[in-house]
């Protein structure tokens, strides 16, 4: 059985965990490392599972490093991952779940040919539907990969991509939750202005969200061909669309994401 070590017990470590036991992985080949003493209290007691803050008795024995931390965050804790002996023997891997942090930059402060896996997850995997996206480093192989792959499969969906597009994947996956989450308070402040209670605006609109993507994800139609069925001619659907076009609701997309996924460039090049 694979054993892990989490580095890091934040909301993502802790959503891998909790999905990681979810799926049947045993208690025992987990463990956590969190400095922070009453975080790792909560962890303990909430999982069964231990907690440490030393890096070193983490590392040993296990089959794979999951750094969980924030990205400003990565080059302490690989810096120190580097200086330990790391037991080459049980073919050890090392998953980043960083966003910006480019594997050659991780692998420069770990032993040489020391496998390192790039993964961009994304917050819905607090509630089992992540969508995490997985790159090789350089030494990567393709079992590990694999292995990787399936341990994420216990939070969500998961794709592999190379590593020259996962900037945008940033952009469209990593932060795409907020841009949801922007649409649904504009829509539940939309309802509010005509007369809507808030708990009924937001009732609506979240199902409404929920439904169409059930729609869109069981029907296989190109999402085009889902909103063209809805909107009628001279309908109300079509003067929606039609003003929300008006004010550039496409473009705003475009310069959005291409912002975030630029950031995610610079975050890679300068560590902050």
């Amino acid at each position: 059985m694979t054993r892990i070590a989490v580095i890091g017990g934040g909301r993502i470590g802790e959503a891998l965990i909790a999905g990681l036991l979810e799926a049947g992985r045993p208690g025992k080949d987990l463990v956590v490392v969190e400095m922070v003493a009453a975080r790792a209290q909560v962890l303990s007691e909430r999982f069964g599972i231990r907690v440490t803050d030393s890096l070193a008795e983490a590392a040993a024995g296990v089959d794979v490093l999951v750094v969980a931390v924030k990205p400003h965050d990565v080059d302490a804790v690989v810096t120190e991952l580097g200086k330990l002996e790391l037991d080459n023997d049980r073919d050890q891997v090392l998953v980043s779940l960083a966003a910006g942090v480019t594997t050659a930059r991780v692998e420069s402060k770990l032993p040489a040919g020391f496998p390192v896996v790039r993964v961009m997850p994304n917050t819905p995997m607090l509630v089992g539907q992540g969508m995490s996206a997985i790159a090789a480093g350089r030494h990567a192989k393709a079992d590990q990969l694999e292995m990787v792959s399936e341990l994420l499969g216990a939070v969500g969906k998961v794709v592999t991509v190379t590593e020259s597009r996962m900037d945008a994947v940033t952009a469209v996956s990593g932060s795409g939750p907020a841009y949801f989450f922007l649409v649904v308070e504009a829509m539940v402040e939309a309802g509010v202005g005509m007369g809507l209670t808030r708990d009924v605006a937001k009732e609506l609109v979240v199902q409404t969200m929920l439904g169409s993507a059930a729609l869109l994800e069981e029907s296989g139609q190109d999402p085009s061909e889902l909103r063209a069925a809805v909107t009628s001619p001279a309908g109300t659907t079509a003067a929606a669309v039609r003003e929300m076009e008006r004010a550039g609701l496409r473009s705003a997309f475009w310069e959005g994401l291409n912002a975030a996924r630029q950031r995610s460039v610079e975050q890679g090049a300068t560590g902050e």
